[in-house]
């Protein structure tokens, strides 16, 4: 019996002496620093130099585009009377090939492709006092200038010019002629679209008018030699240019006007303006610039509207410089993309938009991954 105490009392004994033993504290662990990312820092817009060939490049693999649908697509192009394509990224040259002999120093005209560069001088003379563009053509090129009675005539503004809405008729047997007999009414001013390339040209005529000296020499000055164009000119309305010079107008326009660090057109209200619908009849025209993604639009000879945009396969923020036989400068904004095709015919021999718009940027959409 008393072992049989002591047995008990050495047990709870053991028992306390355990109950006592303190917990073993875990072992405190460091705090973890995540390491820091240096900001990124975007990339910066490329201006290829003025006075040099050197124009840097990227890899259409840098921006994760697919370089085997990019190359189909200048195979595309090709087959299609392309003489010249070049892809701009960021300012940078992503692709650029030539065909027919043609290089990077060929120089051609643009047809009504360089409707939108009249589009963008016309700004700048504005911006210095030149013009007013809703001011009456009539302050600059005279009474008279075309047969409609004086009090249709005054309606006529260079804004109507820009928008193609003045109101002549474009069913005249010569639509180039600017002699006042063949400049006819059809309606008054505002009230009609019509693509119309003698009221066109008159913008021209009155700028030059304007500034005291030609046109082209005017341009030369305020746009040509500010962002390397020194070789390009005009000749009877029509602009001459090699593809390259195309693709720097086209980085100007993206880059709303501004030319690394100097601002060619400070006139936002006008630059937006330009690249927006000028009217109510057709929506995917700007001053003289024609603007994807709209509700409808309307084509040169025809009074027809079409419900939907002008290329469903390109993004809806495109707008474009478009000449017969598909001289083309495409300015995409959201992909920070300028593209240039020039050439001959591809086929469906239009003064603006083609077939081969819709063709060519079903072709780039599989390539650019938009």
């Amino acid at each position: 019996m008393k072992n049989l105490f002591y047995l008990l009392l050495l047990l709870v004994a053991v028992s306390c002496s355990k109950s006592e033993t303190p917990d073993p504290v875990p072992p405190v662990t460091p705090p973890v620093t995540p390491p820091v990312t240096p900001p990124v820092t975007p990339e910066a817009y490329y201006y290829p130099p003025l006075s040099s060939d050197e124009w840097t490049t990227k890899t259409a693999a840098s921006l994760n585009w697919n370089e085997t649908k990019l190359q189909e697509a200048f195979d595309y192009a090709a087959t299609k009377a392309t003489y010249g394509l070049i892809v701009l990224q960021n300012g940078r040259i992503v692709k650029e090939q030539y065909w027919n002999g043609w290089t990077k120093d060929t120089r051609y005209y643009i047809a009504s492709a360089g409707k939108s560069v009249v589009g963008f001088v016309a700004g700048i003379a504005q911006q210095e006092g030149l013009i007013n563009i809703n001011s009456k053509t009539s302050a600059y090129l005279g009474t008279g200038w075309t047969s409609l009675p004086l009090a249709k005539e005054n309606l006529i503004t260079v804004k109507n010019q820009l928008s193609m809405t003045t109101g002549l008729d474009d069913g005249v047997a010569d639509v180039d002629c600017t002699d006042p007999a063949c400049l006819v009414y059809k309606a008054d001013a505002g009230t009609r679209w019509a693509y119309h390339n003698a009221p066109y040209h008159l913008v021209q005529k009155l700028i030059g008018i304007a500034a005291g000296q030609t046109f082209n020499a005017y341009c030369k000055a305020k746009l040509f030699d500010k962002i390397g164009m020194p070789g390009a000119f005009w000749l009877n309305y029509i602009m001459y240019c090699t593809t390259r010079e195309a693709a720097r107008f086209g980085s100007l326009i993206l880059e709303k006007g501004k030319w690394n660090g100097t601002t060619l057109l400070s006139d936002t209200d006008y630059y937006n303006a330009m690249v927006n619908t000028s009217q109510d009849y057709n929506k995917s025209y700007g001053y003289l610039w024609w603007l994807n993604g709209k509700a409808s639009f309307m084509l040169p000879q025809s009074q027809v509207v079409f419900p939907t945009a002008l290329n469903t396969s390109a993004p809806a923020d495109m707008f474009m410089a478009l000449g017969k036989d598909d001289k083309k400068i495409y300015i995409v904004p959201s992909l920070n993309v300028v593209v240039v095709r020039l050439g001959d015919d591809a086929g469906s021999s239009v003064a603006g938009p083609s077939s081969f718009d819709t063709e060519l940027w079903g072709k780039l959409k599989l390539a650019m991954n938009y």
